[in-house]
């Protein structure tokens, strides 16, 4: 009977993520918009860390609750769907095509980042000093975009007309008002940390129930419920035909996993590494992540075969768990 409950916290903590990402992420960027904050800091800041609210809370969570192995298959596994799964499923809907220079200036600082979790985890803990400088390393990242992007319009602007802005879907409508935006963003709070908490305590008992490691719980289940967010994006870009919109999701959300994720977490409270991160989850996620910017450079468009040989290789993976 227990496992029923397992299962259903479960499933009610995931729909709660999903849920919540989506309403704090709606509400923030109104706020901001109505306000006349810039939207690259919207982008950053606000829709970066929106998306990656479910992943932040969730290892948090199973920090304070003493399952390390959950908060730290969170991000890697998070990281190995995002690629895999996400960018998989959306350019089976449609073909990828890379052209901006900035996402592939992400995809290098991706790949750098996930070195050096790698480098973490090979060290057996997340302590919190290493917590403040990857938080450290997120704001001169944070801090080095926006100061390229604003010279990258101002050298559009300086040589030809701006051209009219086709990636927000909501142009020409106008903002929330404050008070229901502002309810969106409490509303996504408070569903993002009780959807948290349901999570952490679904799966760590169904590990118990059917003896499974939290490890694997932690990046498989719980990796690709915390990614629902950013699955649902990347597949109605792909609808729309919106590549960059995938891959943008897509890199920044595995640059705040590593960085954000695991700084806040360890800040929170040190987190021990089990040796599998460092040994096959960690270099399995840095290896995709570079496979992925090599592929990229070279070819420039992710085609439909190339995604079912994704979408192969993540269903081979989560076969795999089963025998770790």
């Amino acid at each position: 009977m227990q496992i029923f409950w397992d299962l259903a916290y479960l499933i009610s903590g995931a729909l709660l993520l999903f849920g919540g990402g989506e309403s704090l992420v709606r509400g923030s960027v109104a706020i901001a918009t109505r306000y006349g904050i810039s939207k690259i800091v919207v982008g950053l800041v606000i829709v970066g860390f929106g998306t990656s609210a479910p992943e932040l809370l969730v290892s948090v969570q199973a920090a304070l609750a003493g399952s390390p192995d959950i908060s730290i298959g969170n991000v890697v596994g998070s990281n190995i769907a995002n690629i895999l799964l996400i960018i998989g499923a959306a350019g089976l809907i449609a073909p990828i095509c890379n052209r901006d220079p900035a996402i592939r200036r992400d995809l290098v600082v991706m790949v750098a980042v996930s070195l050096i979790a790698v480098g973490i985890f090979l060290s057996g803990e997340v302590s919190r000093l290493t917590g403040a400088a990857l938080l450290a390393v997120l704001a001169i990242y944070l801090g080095a975009t926006y100061v390229l992007e604003q010279r990258r319009r101002s050298h559009a602007k300086g040589t030809t007309r701006e051209a009219p802005d086709h990636g927000d879907d909501d142009a020409g409508s106008p903002p929330l008002a404050f008070l229901p935006a502002a309810l969106f963003v409490i509303a996504g709070i408070v569903m993002l940390v009780v959807g948290a908490r349901l999570m952490v305590t679904g799966a760590v008992g169904i590990a118990r129930d059917f003896g499974i490691s939290e490890a694997v719980i932690g990046v498989t289940v719980v990796a690709i419920g915390t990614s629902l967010p950013e699955l649902a994006t990347a597949v109605i870009a792909g609808l729309h035909r919106q590549s960059q919109v995938v891959l943008a999701n897509v890199v920044g959300s595995n640059i705040f996993n590593i960085l954000s994720i695991l700084g806040v977490a360890a800040l929170v409270a040190p987190i021990h590494v089990s040796s599998r991160f460092a040994i096959w989850d960690g270099p399995f996620m840095a290896a995709i992540a570079a496979a992925m910017l090599i592929y990229l450079f070279a070819f420039q468009t992710i085609s439909r075969w190339t995604a079912a040989v994704m979408l192969a290789a993540y269903a081979g993976y989560i076969a795999i768990q089963a025998g770790l």
